[in-house]
């Protein structure tokens, strides 16, 4: 029987290889553990009706003696604002986008593909990637209906990747992709209690997938361990001619790629604390004061009591300019659509949201979208000053002057809080994170679970500077390794 709490990417090749285990049967059963369980939790937006017609292949080509990677025959689900040229639609939870399959692959399908994943499904998302309306409920879209939290169906399952983190955390798939511009990796891994990796913007393709800001946009894996995301980022990454944030991902992809993960990699590690992300909730504080314990007993030395640029200093100016982004991104994106979306631009979108008001906007509206149109492009003065405090106060007074001050290879912060009550009437109810300076600055992040609060859990954030991903995973996955604080959801 299959257990993939049980199992890793390693162990599932291995398994295949010995031939324990066929990709057909894999896939079987993600799709019925889908069927047996995802009413409680939407965390499924759409199967491929040729997922296993895709296994089938894989095995035969494995039994032909072409095994193409680590990935090779394992179902693999990705968030719903991803293109894929097959039968899938995609559509960011929009019901403005229902229609016709995109064209062609987008850049992270094409390198799943190549890898030998079987692609299970798209999965639910917060509409438009929460940006929407400043009220919304995360993992609520008009096209999807609301994804619920793994460890508490009452509960949030943060957002944006809302489907992507339940299911994997849930056993749905081996993992998932996720993207973030601002926390819609981490935030929902973490409430989810399962890793989460932001790259360095660049790292990773964005063509082909619904935008919301060039300077801040990346996919990520989503896994149940650092060393899957590792494993899966692997196979993601490379430069991209349709995407120019690309120019140094193959020199940098080449260190993820030979990353040996190393259970001793927290000896003589640097990680700096700031406490102004900490003190919404006691409870969270003490999590993360076990895990500064355990890092030191793995050899870190551990700077505590610095200060970060908050994420009051930044939001004002990243409104600017992920609003800005937005509506040429979306705009071209739609383009590259053409005859396959009904809708040519973000001003069809609005139209079409007023139209149908009674069914994509309940409970909340499109105010972020309404803002987004009356912007005035990408060389406006208000844009590129914007763009210019944003890259200020996230690197230069901010990640990068903690990391040279201190001499530091990590910054470490609570991820986010613990799950809130879904309240459509309300919209979410946050009370802190960190994902805001690495996400401005376009660096990237990892969270690792530590712990629970009454059951709810609690996720760790790993951050650095610019490409130093493979490091960052690194430091990430010995400090898993030392704590193994995961426990899977009781479905």
């Amino acid at each position: 029987m299959i257990n993939l709490e049980n199992e890793t990417i390693v162990s599932l090749s291995e398994k295949m290889n010995s031939g324990d285990l066929s990709a057909r049967a894999l896939t079987q059963h993600c799709l019925d553990r889908i069927a047996a369980h995802d009413d409680k939790f939407c965390a499924i937006i759409e199967l491929n009706p040729d997922a296993l017609g895709i296994a089938d292949d894989l095995d035969r080509e494995r039994k032909a003696g072409n095994v193409r990677g680590p990935l090779h025959g394992l179902p693999i689900l990705i968030k719903d604002n991803i293109d894929t040229g097959d039968k899938m639609m995609t559509t960011a939870g929009s019901l403005a986008l229902v229609g016709l399959p995109a064209k062609q692959d987008s850049f992270v399908v094409s390198q799943l593909r190549a890898a030998g994943a079987v692609l299970l499904g798209k999965t639910n998302l917060s509409e438009w990637a929460n940006f929407r309306s400043t009220r919304s409920s995360s993992g609520w879209s008009s096209r999807g209906g609301q994804t619920r939290n793994a460890y508490d169906p009452l509960r949030s399952p943060g957002g944006s990747s809302s489907g992507s983190a339940v299911a994997v955390a849930a056993g749905f798939c081996v993992a998932a992709i996720g993207t973030e511009t601002d926390g819609s990796i981490v935030s929902p891994s973490a409430m989810n209690s399962i890793v989460g990796y932001k790259p360095t913007v660049g790292m990773i393709s964005r063509s082909g997938i619904i935008p919301i800001s060039q300077t801040q946009d990346t996919a990520g894996p989503m896994a149940r361990s650092v060393a899957d995301a590792a494993t899966l980022a692997a196979c993601l990454c490379g430069g991209d001619p349709d995407d120019k944030a690309t120019v140094g991902a193959d020199l940098n992809c080449a260190s993820l790629k030979a990353l040996e993960l190393n259970s001793d990699a927290l000896q003589g590690v640097r990680i700096g604390v700031p406490r102004n992300y900490f003190g919404f909730h006691d409870d969270i504080d003490l999590r993360v004061a076990d895990a500064i314990v355990d890092l030191r007993n793995g050899g870190a030395e551990v700077i505590d009591d610095l200060e970060l640029t908050t994420m009051a200093d930044m939001r004002p100016d990243e409104t600017i300019v992920m609003s800005s982004e937005f509506k040429v991104g979306l705009n071209q994106y739609l383009a590259s659509r053409g005859e396959t979306a009904k809708v040519s631009t973000l001003s069809d979108i609005i139209a079409f949201n007023e139209e149908n008001a009674k069914t994509v906007m309940p409970w909340f509206g499109q105010e972020i979208l309404e803002m987004s149109q009356s912007t005035h492009g990408l060389i406006s003065k208000n844009y590129l000053s914007a763009l210019a405090a944003c890259r200020t106060r996230s690197r230069d007074q901010g990640i990068d002057k903690l990391i040279v001050e201190h001499k530091l290879d990590a910054i470490i912060a609570p991820t986010t809080c613990t799950p809130w009550l879904i309240d459509w009437v309300n919209g979410d109810n946050r009370k802190g994170g960190s994902a805001c300076p690495a996400a401005v600055a376009g660096y990237p992040s990892v969270t690792v679970p530590v712990g629970y609060v009454h059951g709810l859990p609690v996720g760790l954030s790993f951050f650095s500077d610019m490409w130093q991903d493979a490091r960052l995973l690194g430091i990430a996955n010995a400090f898993e390794q030392k704590t193994r604080c995961r426990i899977p959801p009781i479905l």
